[in-house]
């Protein structure tokens, strides 16, 4: 499809489109696509389309964004960022997405690739055990009501408490791993039934375990890498990418029925219902706020327990403790999020739905470690491919509300990835290739075939591109845990 029919898009940059306010009536602002042209020009047209209906949304400011992972989703598209004023903006599900902070960790080792090659397979077998999968998977970690709203409360820091887990990991963790103003009370009987029994569990779709290995002619800029205790040389990492499973689920469904009401009362229109919203300072809205708030420390505190079990696997397996492995994380951040920071307008709630923050060097926000080479951010990609370690810069601060791409974006639907591929295949073939793949389903590992997927590299070359985005060093899987 060309650009032509899809609507009149405006080059700004070599990487960057603009389409005006005047290409669809209630746009408040105009919608700009991180892109390059090839990239634009295979967009499915639902983003476009997507993009414009985010640019209506009342307080919206300066720009409804899409990186260049954009792909059609719930209301926003996924890579889809929005900034509302607080007083006249509203707040929207559809702009953060169900899984609520799902997110990214990356964890690193003194670990070679020749270190774990010959135990690659009994590693993987313990991190399978250790880690549950799946759309039922249960996790160990028992609790009651009370207990899982401490957990809501407290995010991370709940974890390490029980010893799940580091005190530095909170240091290394967007926000600290915790959310402030979560309110237990604003979460209903039924998403607390569904988040019980899912800390520590991976989940399914394109949630994913990956042992990676980092080559030094992979490494970008040596002195950040270094900062980040990334070395090269055959390193191995490890990236886990999960959220709130159906805690976050519920509590995104709970509410969209909520807003859909409230929407008539306020008098807000919108031109598609899969953004349903209220004012950020009704008392809907402030309900949602927190009891997204609430799911997002959950999803911090389970990839806090899934680090612990990651260290126990290590540890077994190449009888060591964990801290003489090295492995330390690296960083942890959100990529479905909805929060309110300081531009330059002042206050704002920015909705990242498949984006990720990227805070540049001398952000306040940011833990002391970061301060000179900006926060980390992780980006995922596809199974078959590389993924990336970047930093934010000064540029995304000033141009994305310091925002950036989340991972590769989906190229093609499950169900059309399902007709190309038959997951049993697709497993041996990427053994040939030496990675190692343990699943709970093969029709679900057909879904998160490569072919699925953009180009990594295409991606995180546009948004270094653009300025707003330092590529880091480049992580090559041999082995992936996926639900």
């Amino acid at each position: 499809m060309n650009l032509a029919t899809k609507m009149a898009v405006q080059q700004i940059s070599p990487v960057i489109w603009e389409i005006p306010p005047t290409e669809k009536v209630g746009m408040r602002v105009p919608a700009r696509i991180y892109a390059t042209e090839k990239m634009l020009s295979e967009m499915d047209a639902g983003v476009f389309d997507q993009v414009t209906n985010v640019a209506c949304l009342p307080g919206i400011q300066r720009y409804a964004l899409c990186m260049p992972d954009g792909h059609w989703g719930y209301g926003f598209p996924i890579g889809g960022v929005a900034a509302m004023d607080l007083r006249q903006g509203v707040i929207s599900p559809g702009g953060v997405g169900y899984d609520i902070n799902c997110g990214m960790r990356l964890i690193r080792t003194d670990l070679t690739v020749a270190d774990v090659q010959p135990r690659l397979n009994p590693l993987m077998t313990e991190l399978f055990r250790k880690v549950p999968a799946g759309v039922g998977a249960r996790g160990f970690v028992k609790l009651n009501a009370k207990e899982l709203k401490q957990v809501m409360r407290k995010g991370a820091r709940w974890s390490v408490e029980q010893g799940y887990g580091w005190q530095e990991d909170l240091a290394r963790t967007e926000e600290s791993g915790c959310l402030a103003g979560a309110d237990p009370s604003c979460v209903s009987d039924h998403a607390i039934e569904r988040g019980i029994h899912q800390l520590g569990t991976l989940g399914s779709g394109n949630h994913y375990l990956e042992v990676q290995v980092v080559h030094h002619d992979r490494i970008f800029d040596h002195a950040v890498a270094e900062a980040l205790g990334i070395h090269g040389h055959g390193q191995i990492v490890i990236m886990v990418h999960c959220g709130s499973r159906g805690f976050g689920h519920q509590v995104a469904t709970d509410y969209l029925k909520v807003f859909e009401k409230a929407m008539k009362r306020y008098g807000i229109t919108i031109p598609d219902q899969q953004l349903a919203c209220a004012p950020f300072q009704s008392s809907e809205g402030q309900e949602y706020f927190s009891a997204m708030n609430c799911a997002a420390n959950t999803a911090f505190a389970n990839r806090q327990i899934i680090t612990h079990q990651i260290r126990e696997a290590f540890s077994k397996v190449f009888n060591q403790s964990p801290e003489s492995l090295g492995m330390h994380q690296v960083y942890d951040v959100a990529h479905n999020i909805a929060k309110v920071e300081r531009y330059r307008e002042g206050d704002l709630l920015v909705h990242r739905k498949g984006a990720t923050r990227a805070f540049g060097p001398g952000c306040e926000e940011l833990a002391e470690g970061f301060q000179r080479i900006g926060q980390p951010v992780i980006c995922g990609g596809s199974m078959e491919a590389g993924s990336y370690l970047l930093v934010g810069t000064s540029r995304a601060m000033d141009e994305t509300f310091g925002s950036t791409m989340h991972g590769a974006g989906r190229r093609m639907s499950r169900a059309q990835a399902k007709r190309m591929v038959r997951g049993a295949q697709l497993q041996q073939e990427m053994e040939k290739r030496g990675i190692l793949v343990k699943a709970v389903s093969m029709s679900g590992l057909a879904e998160e075939a490569g072919l699925a997927y953009k180009n990594i590299s295409e991606v995180v070359e546009t948004v270094e591109s653009a300025g707003i985005t330092k590529k880091v060093a480049e992580l090559l899987p041999i082995g992936n845990i996926k639900g």
